[in-house]
C-alpha cells in the first residue's frame, strides 16, 4: 500500500504538509460518507473504511492540512502528555519517534505519513468547513451544508479556491448515506468571559492560535490560565520575556514527566523487531491503565498525592509560592498535568504567580480579582477549549425536523458515544463520555472505529438503509454512565472542571477501564438499534 521512493525510509517523519490529491478537482455532490475532521478520529475511520472495501467517502477539512488539534496547536513546547509508542495507531507503529513524549511537530509529521501511507490524499478536502446536516426523509441521506474557503458560494456548485492546498473547487452541498463526526472537542479556543477583552490594545491570542509573529523579546507578557496547554508554554515565554504575569485561578496536580531521548540502538531494535516495540506499547498502557484505580475510587489517588507533593517540594524552594500552588481538590478532579519545567520557571525573579484571577481587562493592562493592577504589553490566554458545548458550532436535524442541538439542550448524551437515537446512519468518534483522563484517546478511537465498521456490516446483513440506536438503549446506557460517575473523582473530587457542564453533569468522561470499554464495544448489541430498509 506504502507509495514511497525507494530511497526513502518508509518511517521518515520529516514529512511535508499534506497538499491534496490534485491541483484542482471539484467536490463531489454525492458520497456514501462525509467524514468531519482529519485528526486522529477522522483519518482511522478513513483507514478503515479503505481497509474495508469502502472507497466513496470524503475527508472534509475546515484547515489547510491535517492533523486537528496537534495542525491548530504549535504553541512553543506544544507536546502530547501520552507517551509516543501509545499516542499512536497499533496498526502503524513509529519505530522511529524521538522521544518517549512526543512534541507537537513529529506528532502533526505521524500523521501526514499516515496519510502518505494509506493513501487518503485523494479524499481530502481542505478548507471545507461543515456547517450542518439535514436529514432527507424522503431520499433517506443526510443533505450537508458546507462553509470555507474551499466552497464555491451561493446554491449548487461553486468556483472557490481551497486556500491554497491545492483543493480546488467545491460544492455548497453534498448528500451522503452517512456522516461520521471526528472533529474531536479540542478544535474551538475558548476565551473567559472578562470584561474588557476587546479593549486590549497590545497583541493578545489564544494558545490554539499561536503568534509566531510577535517576538516576546523584552515584553511584559500575561498569562491567563493554568491548563494544559500553558504549563507547556510558559518555560519557554520566561526565556524571553522581561517579565511574566501568570494569573491563576485554581492550581493544578502536576506529575513529574518521565520523559527522555530515545537512542539510536534502541530506535533500530524496534525496527528490526517490531514485536519488542509492541510489547512496549503494551507495558505502556497497562501502567497508563492502572492509574484508573484513582479516578474510579479517589481513595486510591492519596499515593500518586503523595508523588505530586514531593515533586512540587522539590522543584519550588520558596515557601509561599510552594503554599499558593497547591490543589485543596482531590487529584484527578481536574486534568491532571505533567510537567518537569513548569515550577522551576515560576522560581525565576521576572515572574509573578497571581492567585487571584481576572477581573477586568484595560487597554494595557490586566485587573486581578483582588484590584491589582499589572500593565502588560502582550495577553496570551491558554484558557482551552469548548468541550461539553463543542458541537453546538454545528447543527443536525434528523427525521421529522428533530434538532440535536435540542436533544442535547440539557446535556450530551449518546449510545456509547458514537450514535444517537433519532439520528440515522450519523456517527461520533470520541463523543461524550467518551474522553480520558488517564490513557491514550487513541486507543479509544480504535475501538471506536472497529465498532462503527461491524455495525456497518451488520446493517449491510440485515439489508437495512439505516441503523440509530433505540431510545430505551441509549437512556439505560446513560442511566448507567451517571450511577457511576456519581462516586468518582470528576464528580467527588471537590473541584469545578471542564469535564462538567453547565448543568454539573460529567457528559465528557468514561468512568473508568479502557479495556472495559473495548470489551463492552467488541460486538454490536443488535437488540440496542433500529434497521430499516
Amino acid at each position: 500500500m506504502t507509495r514511497v521512493p525507494e530511497d526513502r525510509d518508509p518511517m521518515d517523519l520529516s514529512e511535508a504538509p499534506i497538499t491534496g490529491g490534485h491541483p484542482a478537482r471539484e467536490l463531489p455532490a454525492n458520497t456514501r460518507f462525509v467524514i468531519v475532521g482529519s485528526g486522529f478520529a477522522g483519518l482511522c475511520m478513513a483507514i478503515k473504511l479503505k481497509q474495508a472495501g469502502h472507497h466513496d467517502f470524503v475527508i472534509l477539512e475546515k484547515g489547510d492540512d491535517v492533523g486537528g488539534t496537534w495542525r491548530e496547536n504549535t504553541y512553543p513546547g506544544a507536546a502530547c502528555d501520552i507517551q509516543s509508542h501509545l499516542y499512536s495507531f497499533s496498526f502503524e507503529l513509529n519505530p522511529k519517534w524521538s522521544r518517549m513524549f512526543a512534541r507537537q511537530p513529529e506528532i502533526l509529521d505521524y500523521l501526514r505519513h499516515c496519510v502518505r501511507e494509506y493513501e487518503l490524499e485523494d479524499h481530502l478536502y481542505f478548507g471545507v468547513r461543515f456547517d450542518s446536516g439535514t436529514w432527507d426523509d424522503a431520499a433517506r441521506r443526510w443533505r450537508v451544508k458546507l462553509g470555507g474557503a474551499g466552497v464555491g458560494g451561493g446554491t449548487g456548485t461553486g468556483t472557490g479556491t481551497g486556500n491554497g492546498t491545492g483543493t480546488g473547487t467545491g460544492t455548497t452541498e453534498l448528500t451522503a448515506d452517512f456522516v461520521v463526526l471526528g472533529m474531536g472537542p479540542l478544535h474551538r479556543p475558548l476565551l473567559p468571559n472578562v470584561p474588557g477583552i476587546a479593549d486590549f490594545q497590545g497583541p493578545s491570542w489564544h494558545s490554539a492560535e499561536w503568534r509566531h509573529d510577535v517576538d516576546l523579546t523584552g515584553k511584559r507578557v500575561a498569562v491567563i490560565g493554568t491548563g494544559a496547554s500553558a504549563i507547556q508554554f510558559v518555560p519557554r515565554v520566561a526565556e524571553q520575556a522581561a517579565q511574566v504575569v501568570l494569573f491563576q485561578r485554581t492550581p493544578a496536580w502536576i506529575m513529574p514527566k518521565r520523559d527522555r531521548h530515545i537512542s539510536g540502538p534502541t530506535k533500530a531494535l524496534y525496527r528490526n523487531l517490531p514485536g519488542f516495540q509492541r510489547a512496549h506499547r503494551t507495558l505502556i498502557y497497562w501502567t497508563a491503565e492502572s492509574r484508573a484505580m484513582g479516578f474510579v475510587n479517589p481513595k486510591f489517588m492519596k499515593v500518586a498525592e503523595g508523588v505530586a507533593n514531593a515533586h512540587r517540594k522539590r522543584q519550588v524552594r520558596d515557601p509561599d509560592l510552594a503554599r499558593r500552588l497547591k490543589p485543596d481538590y482531590t487529584m484527578g478532579c481536574k486534568r491532571v498535568l505533567i510537567s518537569n519545567d513548569f515550577y522551576p520557571a515560576l522560581g525565576r525573579d521576572h515572574v509573578t504567580l497571581v492567585d487571584q484571577g481576572v477581573k477586568e481587562i484595560r487597554g494595557n493592562s490586566v485587573v486581578a480579582a483582588d484590584g491589582t493592577e499589572h500593565e502588560v504589553d502582550v495577553i496570551i490566554y491558554g484558557t482551552g477549549f469548548h468541550v461539553t458545548d463543542a458541537f453546538d458550532a454545528i447543527d443536525m436535524v434528523g427525521p421529522a425536523g428533530r434538532s440535536l442541538k435540542q436533544d442535547w439542550s440539557g446535556g450530551l448524551a449518546a449510545y456509547y458515544g458514537m450514535t444517537v437515537a433519532g439520528f440515522p446512519n450519523m456517527f461520533i468518534l470520541v463523543g461524550p463520555n467518551t474522553g480520558l483522563g488517564h490513557n491514550s484517546i487513541v486507543f479509544m478511537i480504535e475501538a471506536q472505529t472497529a465498532y462503527l465498521m461491524k455495525l456497518l456490516a451488520l446493517a449491510r446483513e440485515r439489508g437495512a438503509a439505516t441503523v440509530a440506536p433505540t431510545e430505551r438503549a441509549q437512556r439505560r446506557f446513560n442511566e448507567g454512565i451517571h450511577r457511576a460517575l456519581a462516586t468518582q473523582v470528576w464528580s467527588a473530587g471537590g473541584c469545578q472542571s471542564w469535564y462538567l457542564d453547565e448543568n454539573g453533569r460529567n457528559t465528557t468522561i468514561w468512568p473508568g477501564f479502557t479495556w472495559r470499554y473495548w470489551s463492552r464495544t467488541r460486538k454490536p448489541d443488535q437488540s440496542a438499534y433500529c434497521f430499516e430498509r
